[in-house]
């Protein structure tokens, strides 16, 4: 299926690509969204297009004011529905009680059982019975990345992912958000690249990676939350 389906795209734009798969898959193709710049350009492609794509966002309870404030944005320039999912809360109150609101700091270990409460299982969920995952993926991102093909099977997650804009420069992000006026996160302006959960995500400085700003208290190697491989 995969290999049918790289052939099927080869050379199609990120707009087109999206709208054969949800040819193809109507009912069963979902994009994930933190609304971060990338997702914003993907989140721009689905409703402008009108294309049959269930846009989702995890909502882990401990996102900036910021990027609440470019959700209410978007829902009112596309007047087009983000599905949300949440934490299970009794696995939340569990890990605060246990460790304290601030667990995350102090191991690794800690910090990804926080992210797979608040983030991981709520995807595993938004992903049951889907066949596509769609992602804001850039392989500029990290390093990790840097190698990954656009469409691939999550063994993981049993479905096949595809990263439209995985070729994508910032440069060329920033240029389609302000080309296209599309609502961005505030914080992107003041040096946040990647913005996840705002204990967890910091501001990086110039000539840093993408991903320093994200548990900068961690080693670079271990910067991954589980949502994806690499």
């Amino acid at each position: 299926m995969v290999n049918k389906l790289i052939e099927l795209l080869k050379n199609k734009s990120p707009e087109a690509s999206l709208a054969s798969l949800a040819e193809l898959f109507p009912g069963e193709i979902v994009f994930s969204t933190s609304l971060g710049y990338e997702d914003q350009v993907i989140t721009h492609q689905i409703f402008a297009n009108n294309l049959n794509i269930e846009v989702f966002t995890l909502d882990t309870g401990r996102l900036f004011s910021e990027t609440y404030s470019v959700w209410n944005s978007t829902l009112d320039r596309y007047k087009k529905q983000i599905k949300v999912y949440y934490p299970n809360t009794e696995a939340v109150e569990k890990l605060v009680s246990e460790k304290g609101p601030s667990c995350f700091y102090e191991s690794v270990e800690n910090r990804k059982e926080c992210c797979h409460v608040r983030k991981v299982e709520p995807l595993k969920r938004a992903l049951k019975g889907k066949k596509i995952w769609i992602t804001g993926i850039r392989a500029e991102q990290s390093g990790n990345r840097s190698d990954m093909p656009q469409l691939e099977w999550d063994e993981a997650n049993q479905i096949i992912k595809f990263h439209p804009i995985l070729n994508w420069t910032f440069d060329e992000v920033k240029s389609f958000i302000n080309k296209h006026n599309i609502p961005y996160n505030p914080l992107h302006d003041k040096g946040f690249v990647s913005i996840g959960c705002a204990p967890c995500t910091r501001a990086i400085q110039e000539g840093e990676d993408f991903r320093a700003g994200r548990w900068w208290w961690e080693d670079k190697s271990k910067k991954e939350c589980g949502l994806h491989s690499k």
